[in-house]
């Protein structure tokens, strides 16, 4: 297993449309050796492309992915684009974006101000620092629906590589699904890590995926439902080391997640003995068939779909006790 030596995770504070680096960082984290084993598929089998995302099942809630390709001030000029992204975000609870491309640091907020648009849904978002080694930045965004979601904005950071192992550092984001207030202990919590791995450097920086979730679920927080999700770049047959850690779930098998349906590239990883919450249903949103799209015009809104999973609100997926959950999480 690569170490991720110099890992360190500087905590990076996000309001709305803007963020702050705080002084301070954790040690890096050395992580144990793990078992070869291969990881487990929940799919069973080849994923479903789904047109419509099914009713939801009693408490829950949905968690998406989706590279909204270079999202920036040029995509946000055209309406018929917007108008499909806004009817698919409104599908989730929280969407994990990735290639937000634009000096423009408003372009988030214009997104979800449409997202808001006629007063029907509350949608709010956290946004990470523009990141690359070249003149080409990209920022990673998380947006979520208030009426759903809960998210601790003094929890958001970036992970720091000292090694220069990745080429755009994870961000990872704490969330909490919101039910009434006298249930609020028993609400699922996760922390979710939003991934854009480079395609030519696919193999080095799936080799330290691993090390990323492990880091992850131990730092300050030691959150054990820990979800990798983005664009990893790379089919579920080839995870290299990621694929190799034990009791390994993912969504997407053996289906293409681009949107000339040639390639599969993304996906959402968690250790499935960590977070039984997950109800075993999610897929590949299709929005070509959906909105019956010719390919021209989907490729317009994105060269990616979004990849989806349902989770129980509770924590443990049914009502009991959780131990050391906060009552609240701040708002600002």
């Amino acid at each position: 297993m690569n170490r991720l030596s110099a890992l360190l995770l500087a905590i990076v504070a996000a309001g709305i449309g803007a963020f702050l680096v705080q002084s301070g960082a954790i040690k890096g984290l050395s992580i144990p050796g793990l078992g070869a084993l291969p990881g487990i598929n929940l799919g069973g089998g080849n994923t479903t492309l789904n047109g419509n995302v099914p009713p939801r099942l009693g408490d829950t809630i949905r968690v998406a992915t989706w590279n909204i390709q270079a999202f920036g001030e040029s995509k946000l000029q055209d309406p018929a684009a917007m108008n499909i992204i806004v009817q698919v975000l409104r599908n989730f609870d929280v969407i994990a974006i990735q290639e937000i491309r634009a000096i423009n640091q408003d372009v988030v907020l214009d997104l979800v101000n449409q997202l808001n648009a006629g007063g029907q849904h509350h949608y709010d978002y956290v946004l990470g620092p523009r990141l690359g080694r070249t003149t080409s930045k990209e920022q990673y965004a998380f947006i979520f629906d208030m009426a759903s979601i809960e998210v601790d904005r003094q929890q958001l950071y970036t992970l720091e590589d000292k090694d220069d192992l990745l080429h755009r550092e994870p961000l990872v984001g704490w969330f909490r699904a919101r039910l009434a207030p006298e249930q609020s202990q028993l609400a699922f919590t996760f922390s979710l890590v939003n991934v854009h791995t480079d395609p030519d450097e696919v193999d080095r920086e799936l080799d330290v995926m691993d090390d990323v979730l492990f880091a992850v679920q131990g730092d300050s927080r030691h959150e054990d439902d820990t979800i990798l999700l983005g664009d990893f770049n790379v089919n579920d047959r080839n995870l290299r080391q990621l694929g190799k850690v034990n009791g390994l779930a993912w969504v997407v098998s053996n289906t293409p997640t681009n949107t000339r349906g040639s390639a599969q590239y993304d996906n959402m990883f968690f250790l499935r003995a960590a977070t039984p919450e997950f109800t075993g249903r999610g897929g590949v949103y299709d929005y070509l068939r959906e909105f019956n799209l010719s390919i021209d015009q989907a490729l317009k809104v994105s060269d990616h779909l979004p990849v989806w999973a349902e989770f129980s609100a509770i924590e443990g997926g049914r009502p009991g006790p959780v131990a050391s959950r906060p009552g609240s999480f701040p708002t600002e």
